[in-house]
């Protein structure tokens, strides 16, 4: 996980400053970084949910005692066989948990879905918090194994193992299961961004390039993804391309360190290169440099 991603979450107050996390707060972080790879929705949108769920359902931290989803242009709380919607405190009947399991028929000695899947989470739950001790990182992966010879399409797990190869050096291991959660789930940004990542760590530029450009047609506001495109087209050279990127990294987040690298990037490109921008009616018009 990206510092500047850090920084980002702490100026809108969804986590505090700090140099260690606890386990629930590295959950708190896998849940946020979900959301900014899966859902167009603003950290200070974010914000306002979690603050509304903690008012309206009594909960210390909704990110982890319930499952957010996306509904509209704000985050509604799966929770206790409902969908909430804090800031309009609406409830809705959720489809989504109940429908499968009412009309799924078990046969004596049979195979229970629901079961399984609930089993699948618990194991999934239980793999994320030995993640938390560099000494049980080992029994974290095997229970990740375990889950993928039960589901081998479970993305959430395919991600987790490659990341702790990712963190281990183990770059081919770690681009095998990115790439497996990308056809597992073609429409997860997240994905998409991991692969890029180690592919560019492989010196394979034009794969991250790819991976990166996914990520970013996926999730258009994806901040991080813009950031490491830009790096990954000027290391080819094409700084005209890379520049795009850079202004679209500061439009979505416009302080702090890394985006005044950005402007900077962008500032140097410009004065170089002295671009030309073509205006929507189809006239030059000159930057100055």
């Amino acid at each position: 996980m990206h510092a500047r991603q850090l920084v980002a979450w702490e100026r809108a107050g969804l986590i505090s400053p700090t140099e260690h996390y606890s386990f629930e707060e590295l959950g708190r972080l896998r849940t946020l970084r979900d959301l900014q790879a899966t859902t167009r929705i603003s950290a200070k949108s974010i914000r306002a949910s979690v603050d509304a769920m903690q008012r309206v359902g009594g909960m210390r931290n909704p990110l982890m005692e319930a499952s957010a989803v996306r509904r509209g242009s704000r985050l509604a709380f799966r929770y206790g066989g409902a969908l909430v919607d804090p800031l309009t405190q609406q409830l809705a009947f959720d489809f989504a948990t109940t429908t499968g399991r009412q009309l799924s028929v078990v046969r004596a000695g049979g195979h229970d879905p629901g079961r399984q899947a609930a089993e699948v989470q618990e194991m999934f739950l239980r793999a994320v918090k030995l993640e938390e001790n560099p000494t049980t990182i080992p029994a974290a992966m095997e229970i990740y194994e375990e889950i993928l010879a039960i589901r081998p399409e479970h993305a959430p797990a395919l991600i987790n193992l490659g990341t702790i190869h990712y963190n281990l050096r183990e770059y081919e291991a770690a681009e095998g299961l990115y790439r497996r959660a990308t056809l597992a789930d073609p429409d997860y940004a997240l994905a998409f961004f991991d692969l890029g990542n180690v592919l560019d760590e492989m010196q394979q530029l034009e794969g991250a390039t790819a991976a990166y450009q996914k990520a970013v047609a996926l999730v258009p506001q994806y901040a991080d993804a813009h950031y490491n495109l830009a790096l990954a087209y000027e290391r080819q050279g094409q700084r005209r391309r890379a520049l795009r990127h850079w202004l679209m990294y500061v439009r979505l987040d416009p302080t702090g360190p890394w985006s005044s690298h950005a402007k900077d990037q962008a500032r140097k490109i410009l004065n170089a290169e002295k671009l030309s921008i073509v205006s929507r009616g189809g006239r030059l018009v000159k930057v100055a440099g």
